[in-house]
């Protein structure tokens, strides 16, 4: 009997990608507007990636079933 095929979400999908490690790496959030009031040193720091914490992980890992 075969398994049913998981749908994976599609949101999660975009915002989400698993790396080598089996963990998941992410886009920082606060970059979207009100920019003026925030200083340079934030910005750039917003711009780099940072890995799903922990405590996330298993979330992330029921939407992507296919990784």
């Amino acid at each position: 009997m075969a398994k049913i095929k998981l749908k994976t979400n599609r949101s999660a999908a975009k915002r989400f990608i698993e790396n080598g490690n089996g963990e998941f790496k992410r886009g920082k959030a606060g970059k979207r507007h009100i920019l003026t009031k925030k200083s340079r040193k934030l910005k750039r720091e917003l711009r780099t990636s940072t890995i799903v914490d922990s405590t996330n992980v298993k979330q992330v890992k029921r939407m992507l079933p296919n990784g």
